[in-house]
């Protein structure tokens, strides 16, 4: 069955809003206008957001929205264009939070017939939704509630359809863990920020939803000939068999080489461990491949464990970040434990990001003598040891001693403590470090300092950097680094309303001027025509999101580093006795982005942009 409400073209032209206090759902059209100024995906969460959570609400509470959106290219034929957004206020920072999975899920939400579900409210009791085409049910999840996600997956597909496909949360989101994370039936996770928590503290714990329309397409000829040309070109592009055999495990060692995989809590003490990370090691793990919905590319990989006590394991690999997360940055080089930590966190709902750095936390703490055995209940924290990993993210996802602490993430994990551990947690804005040191790239630094959502790698990638695309560019060097932050947080935000993956638009396999291509051939809207207009559409977005926090109260004293970060040069080649030159490269951001010197957009930005609302919100109209 084809088809659309209206006259749509890509869209699906409805958003769901599902009302959790009353347990009722309404349709709303989709608004023309947001579509043009806001395309899709994260243009849209971040308009929904901005327009119906407003100052000061308190991120677990009902006034707070969980809104997942799609784009006009999801459930197509395109390649790498089929991925999710969960946006919501983050209980982990109060700030604004974008967070990103793949899989089948957002394709299914559009077959089903809706460009975006806005989840409000909370309910007085576990439950969770249903969702078959026009038909929307509020159904009592007492029986899952309390189950890993693997469980609740099957227990809900057989209440449902077994055809179906699901996000969900773990016994951490239940648990309000603070870094706990979405799950599909997959195991994709959008896990940064805390949205686990949001949808737990609104007792759901799944929206399960089965499709059976397709997109209409406005050019089917041009749109086919567009998707040939891509394939071709992703046959072509050296990155393709690199990702496809290895995914991201292929850049981990090479990564460390570079001055990343910062270890040792981003001490970037020498690993003798390394080694382990090898792409011929790594290899050696894999049994088969997988990917998302339309994606030739097929990153996902599933790992057997033969060996130690984790043997007869076989889960989905840990990517580049938690080979880091639950190795590196612990010092740690058991890949089978860093696999099994991995299972665990997929199967209770953890940010294996935010979780590792938690534990790097603790461990620091410990050897300091900050905090002891009466605090860790009796564990003595080692750098490099596996067993402690694992358990720890048990403690962490089912709130047990420590573990309590430390699933509210370092920042306030480092307040409750006190005694300076505030030094020893790594963080922007609250999110925790991911698995790049700013001090070896300060263009990623840069991004990580100034992203509305603390320090994410997936909200401006540094390719100039890391690549050398579309030019290469000195890491070390400040100069031109505003310009160039600038460029990939914008390119990002266009990009992901598509909603195209960030893996084949950093290696140049997807560019913002293919995706306006696929935008007007799918959609027939003439503005997409002009890929210039997508870029001020992803300008416009980020900007946006700025404002959100800016609202909060949010300015030049949090686009910040951690002490370590700005005061502690790198022990470690090649980036040894490089420091992070905070003020610099913010001053020559600021000037980049046209904002003010307190690092918030200025009336006249906002106005360039078609965001003069905005600016009456800041009081700067």
């Amino acid at each position: 069955m084809n088809g659309n409400s209206g006259s749509w073209f890509g869209y699906m032209g409805q958003v769901l809003r599902i009302d959790l206090t009353h347990y009722r759902y309404s349709v709303e059209p989709l608004n023309k206008d947001l579509a043009e100024k806001f395309v899709g995906g994260r243009g849209f969460g971040i308009k929904y957001l901005f327009d119906e959570v407003p100052k000061g609400v308190n991120p677990l509470s009902p006034n707070n929205k969980l809104v997942f959106t799609t784009g006009p290219l999801n459930g197509t034929k395109v390649q790498s264009a089929s991925r999710w957004i969960a946006q919501f206020k983050s209980p982990l920072t109060n700030a604004y939070c974008r967070s990103v999975a793949g899989g089948f899920f957002g394709a299914e939400v559009k077959f089903a017939g809706y460009d975006a579900i806005i989840v409000e409210g909370c309910s007085e009791k576990p439950v969770y939704v249903w969702i078959n085409d026009e038909k929307v049910e509020f159904r009592d999840a007492a029986c899952v509630w309390g189950m890993a996600t693997l469980a609740a997956k099957e227990f809900l597909l057989d209440e449902t359809d077994k055809r179906a496909r699901m996000v969900m949360i773990g016994p951490a989101g239940e648990r309000l863990v603070k870094i706990s994370a979405l799950v599909t039936d997959d195991m994709r996770t959008a896990a940064r920020g805390g949205g686990g928590a949001v949808m737990g503290s609104k007792n759901l714990k799944a929206i399960v939803v089965k499709g059976s329309k397709k997109p209409v397409i406005y050019d089917e000829k041009a749109f086919d000939e567009l998707v040939k040309e891509q394939i071709e070109a992703y046959r072509q592009s050296p990155a393709f068999e690199h990702f496809r055999s290895l995914g991201t495990d292929g850049i981990v060692y090479l990564f460390y080489t570079l001055g990343n995989f910062p270890t040792y809590n981003f001490k970037q003490i020498p690993f003798e461990g390394a080694y382990r990370f090898t792409p011929e090691v790594l290899a050696s793990y894999i049994v088969k491949h997988n990917g998302c919905y339309s994606c030739m590319i097929r990153c996902w990989k599933t790992f057997k464990l033969t060996k130690g006590p984790y043997a007869g394991v076989v889960w989905d690999f840990p990517e580049y970040e938690t080979h880091w997360s639950y190795g590196g940055v612990l010092g740690n080089c058991n890949i089978e434990a860093i696999t099994y930590a991995n299972m665990l966190s997929d199967l209770y709902g953890l940010d294996t990001i935010s979780t590792g750095v938690a534990i790097a936390f603790a461990t620091e703490l410990y050897e300091k003598g900050i905090i002891g055995k009466s605090e860790t209940d009796g564990l003595e924290l080692k750098w490099g040891d596996p067993e402690i990993l694992v358990e720890l993210v048990r403690r962490i996802a089912l709130r047990i001693g420590i573990g309590s602490i430390l699933g509210e993430g370092v920042k306030r994990a480092a307040e409750i403590i006190g005694r300076g551990a505030e030094k020893y947690a790594i963080h922007v804005k609250g999110l925790e470090l991911p698995a790049y040191d700013p001090r070896s790239l300060k263009a990623q630094g840069l991004n990580f300092a100034t992203s509305p959502i603390g320090a994410s790698h997936c909200i401006g990638w540094s390719k100039f950097e890391i690549l050398g695309l579309p030019r290469k560019v000195d890491p070390f060097a400040t100069e031109g680094k505003g310009e160039i932050t600038k460029y990939v947080q914008d390119e990002t935000a266009a990009a992901e309303t598509a909603v195209f993956c960030t893996f084949p638009l950093t290696n140049e396999m997807i560019t913002i001027d293919v995706c306006s291509k696929f935008l007007y051939s799918a959609t027939g809207i003439d503005r997409f025509k002009d890929p210039r207009y997508l870029w001020l559409v992803g300008e416009r977005i980020f900007n946006l999101e700025k404002v959100f926090i800016a609202r909060e109260g949010f300015d030049i004293s949090q686009d910040t580093m951690p002490e370590r970060i700005l005061k502690e040069p790198v022990p470690r080649e090649p980036s040894k006795g490089q420091v992070f030159e905070l003020d610099m490269l913010l001053k020559d951001y600021y000037k980049a982005r046209g904002w003010n010197e307190r690092g918030i957009p200025t009336k006249e930005k906002l106005e360039e942009l078609g965001l003069a609302e905005a600016a009456k919100e800041l009081g700067i109209a």
